[in-house]
């Protein structure tokens, strides 16, 4: 990967302490662009003032992959970080990872259940860079000291599969995607000391749910991940959302000549002044909760929120013309099993569309 040009550490931290603490613009200026530095040290140094990093996660990338693996490689990620919160992992299999990362005998079979059953129903987790991120893991910490090793704590809600036969069965466990997380979070690392990156996808780290158009409503199902560590307000969380299917030179002529990875504290920035849905990968209809029921906002009450309020910096992994996805291995294609898992579940949730997509892709790379 690509380098930033090299810096004195102790002027990198400073300069970057004194950016994630940067204040607003005053009213009438224009903000200053946005500038990026490297992105493992620019982490690293945010663990100095937060318990708490959160990654947004660009589903199936493989350059924010990269990065993943490059960052927990550093030797100085594992003695500044003790824990890795994932979406991708089934918290019902905690012990199986806890012993794989280890070092101890999983076999792969008992690995994939990590990941293939978690409460989502497609092919999301079952790329090959999921079971490279667990294995990364386990290699780190076969050099370090048990006492200094890394935990990965699976934030996804222990759903049993087997004990899944209805839509509605499904859905409550969906409805604890947020919450299930929070509280792991706040049990296993805040109260204990420790400081956890959090690797997720982007939408569960707004500060204000763009969904709900960003009122803070009484149902903590409906508060996004990082809403429900920040609401008491004992907790900050430092947000690095990722750039992938975002026009960035749009906000900022000089963003194609950044290098590849970099980060960019946005707080007082042209980045951090616009509107936080350039930066959503979906515009979705809102909607809010009234007298128990779901309301549509229209959208000519929909309100705006610059992007420095949802998130703290911007991580570019490079022009999207170089961005690749990781694809479903062929194997699983021909696995039978493993198919048939996935058809009964889709089918059993509607997913017609998805399975056919499925269906499609395996007739044309295994045939």
């Amino acid at each position: 990967m690509d380098k930033i040009g090299v810096l004195d550490p102790r002027l990198l931290a400073a300069s970057l302490l004194a950016a994630l603490g940067a204040g607003g613009v005053a009213a009438g200026q224009t903000p200053p662009p946005a500038v990026p530095v490297e992105p493992i040290a620019a982490i690293l140094v945010a663990f100095e003032r937060y318990a708490i990093v959160a990654l947004g996660d660009p589903h199936d990338n493989e350059q924010a992959h990269e990065l993943r693996l490059s960052l927990i490689r550093d030797p100085r990620f594992a003695e500044t970080v003790d824990d890795i919160v994932v979406e991708w992992g089934n918290a019902l299999y905690q012990d199986v990872v806890d012993r794989f990362v280890a070092g101890g005998d999983v076999s792969e079979a008992e690995l994939r259940q990590v990941w293939q059953n978690t409460t989502q129903p497609g092919l999301g987790n079952d790329r090959p860079i999921t079971g490279a991120f667990f294995r990364a893991v386990r290699e780190v910490n076969a050099g370090l000291p048990p006492e200094g090793r890394l935990r990965v704590l699976l934030g996804d809600p222990p759903i049993d599969w087997d004990a899944v036969e209805t839509r509605a069965d499904h859905q409550r466990w969906l409805e604890l995607r947020d919450t299930y997380p929070a509280s792991l979070i706040r049990r296993e690392v805040l109260d204990e000391g420790r400081r956890a990156l959090v690797v997720y996808g982007a939408m569960h780290l707004q500060r204000r749910n763009l969904f709900s158009n960003y009122e803070l409503v009484e149902d903590p199902n409906l508060h996004t991940l990082v809403q429900q560590l920040e609401r008491g307000g004992d907790v900050r969380a430092f947000v690095v959302w990722p750039t992938v299917g975002v026009d960035l030179p749009a906000l900022q002529r000089d963003a194609p000549s950044w290098p590849a990875p970099s980060l960019a504290p946005v707080r007082g920035t042209v980045l951090g002044a616009a509107d936080f849905t350039v930066f959503s990968p979906t515009d979705p209809p809102r909607a809010t909760i009234r007298d128990d029921r779901i309301v549509p906002i229209p959208r000519n009450q929909w309100r705006s929120l610059p992007a420095e309020e949802q998130f703290d910096a911007v991580l570019y992994l490079g022009p999207p013309s170089g961005m690749t996805r990781s694809l479903l291995s062929p194997s699983l294609c021909r696995d039978a099993a493993y198919m048939d898992m996935r058809r009964d579940r889709m089918s059993l949730l509607g997913m017609q569309r998805d399975l056919e997509q499925l269906q499609g892709y395996c007739a044309r790379v295994s045939p």
